[in-house]
């Protein structure tokens, strides 16, 4: 038997070098479009399916009140941190691992993984501990009015509770994207998305735990998902299995999970900020008002996470390239994902401009709030394919290391532009000042992302004709 495990370590290692070869060959030979697509299915399946979670809590808390809508709303600003905190680890260690296996380190790539695995479930645990202490205080911070607070509290309890396992589930599910898997990432995904719709509707209305009982079939579900992404990632012949000893928490390792997950971090962390802002905003015009431009971001960022799920196809492609130094490779794939995202987000546009009050309707069939709703989601669904352009240069910036360019421009849209916007144009337009603000928002970010991304293009180019690698400087 002694002898048989080394063997079988053999047998092991040379199937995970074979893997590995068959990885580079794929990233830095084949065609970038069709090798963009085949990665990008299971990613935008894994992002629409991961937003598929809060609407299904939203549509099935729906059928109580329009109170319990609204806290559910409410409670996105808290997700969004969760998100931002996960992101920022698993974008982070990810384009790292994908950089290092373009350039065939793959001892670096594993500490890389482990590091920023086990990162993530510590910083879960410390927002579990410091949310239940606070339960209360956090709940009003979000947003939640008096009406809406025992609604908020009962679901907030139960998504601190799962925050270590939300956390490191994006991290696992991202790291195998950045890989080339992003198949074993969404069958992670789906498996958790199946057991919340069968568990919304047994624990909210048979078991009667309200809005509570959606946030515990939420928290479950992510259990179930971390389970089967952490038994893909370390399944027989993986790439880079999680080892405990594989994680060796350095400065180096923070410094460039901190290059590559920074402005995931920001571009989350300020969504969660423009939220609790959206709600403060509308808070004075009733939990109507609040219950309708939360529906309409639910519907936003369902739409955008299947943008946002392309641009993931796009990631691994980038970080690998840009790793072997072939800029021409992540300049084609750039330009091929750009001109196929706009086309296809216009034609999402122009089907939910259409039908803009029956999708609201879906959620909370209340007249007030589809009033509002419809028209917020029209006017944001005028602007939304330009978020090809501003997602996608986000991206690119980001996976290459370009830290502060891409910081720059994930705090444009929802941030430096949005925040203000939301804040001051109701005093001079009501209601109609909240709705106009993330279409404006997205017009100032366009510029923004049109000249960083072109810049970045041009060093690239440059770069390819000199054989020297362009500068990541902002």
């Amino acid at each position: 038997m002694q002898q048989d495990r080394p063997e079988q370590a053999e047998t092991q290692l040379e199937q995970q070098k074979a893997a590995q070869e068959q990885t580079y060959h794929r990233m830095l030979e084949a065609p970038v479009g069709p090798l963009v697509c085949r990665l990008a299915v299971p990613s935008i399946i894994s992002m629409l399916i991961t937003t598929f979670y809060n609407m299904v809590d939203t549509f099935f808390v729906g059928r109580l009140d329009t109170s319990a809508v609204a806290a559910v709303g409410s409670a996105v600003s808290l997700m969004s941190v969760i998100q931002a905190i996960g992101f920022f680890f698993g974008h982070g260690s990810g384009n790292h691992i994908s950089r290092e296996m373009g350039g065939r380190r793959s001892a670096a790539a594993g500490e890389m993984a482990a590091t920023g695995f086990f990162s993530a479930m510590l910083a879960g645990a410390a927002l579990t501990v410091l949310g239940l202490l606070f339960l209360e205080p956090l709940c009003r911070l979000i947003g939640s009015s008096e009406t809406m607070l025992p609604y908020t509290m009962d679901y907030v309890r139960y998504i601190l509770l799962g925050a270590p396992f939300m956390m490191s589930s994006l991290v696992l599910n991202n790291q195998l994207r950045f890989l080339g898997n992003a198949y074993f990432g969404m069958f992670g995904i789906v498996t958790g998305a199946v057991l919340n719709i069968a568990l919304d509707p047994l624990f909210i209305f048979v078991l009667g735990l309200g809005a509570g009982g959606a946030a515990l079939a939420t928290v479950v579900s992510e259990f179930a998902g971390w389970c089967v992404l952490l038994a893909c990632m370390n399944r027989r012949g993986g790439l880079l299995p999680i080892r405990f000893g594989n994680f060796r928490p350095r400065f180096r390792q923070y410094s460039e999970i901190a290059r590559g997950g920074m402005p995931s971090l920001l571009r989350q962390g300020i969504a969660s900020v423009a939220v609790a802002s959206l709600t403060y905003a509308a808070r004075p015009y009733t939990d109507a008002a609040v219950a309708a431009m939360s529906i309409v971001s639910r519907i936003m960022l369902f739409a955008n996470s299947a943008l946002i799920g392309f641009g993931q196809g796009f990631q691994p492609v980038c970080g690998f390239n840009y790793g072997a130094k072939r800029f021409d490779r992540v300049r084609d794939a750039y330009w091929f994902c750009v001109r196929t995202s706009v086309l296809a987000l216009a034609a999402m546009a122009l089907m939910a401009f259409l039908f803009a009050p029956d999708i609201v309707a879906l959620f909370r069939n209340d007249p007030a709030v589809v009033e509002i709703g419809k028209t917020a989601l029209r006017l944001q669904c005028v602007t939304f394919p330009l978020a090809s352009v501003i997602v996608l240069s986000n991206m690119l910036l980001q996976t290459i290391g370009s830290v502060w360019r891409a910081s720059v421009l994930a705090l444009l849209r929802q941030g430096i532009v949005f925040i203000p916007l939301v804040l001051l144009l109701p005093h001079a337009f009501g209601i109609t000042g909240i709705q106009l603000a993330q279409p404006l928002a997205d017009l100032a970010s366009l510029a923004g992302a049109i000249y960083l991304s072109a810049k970045t293009l041009r060093d690239m180019r440059l770069a390819q004709q000199g054989h020297a690698e362009p500068s990541r400087a902002s």
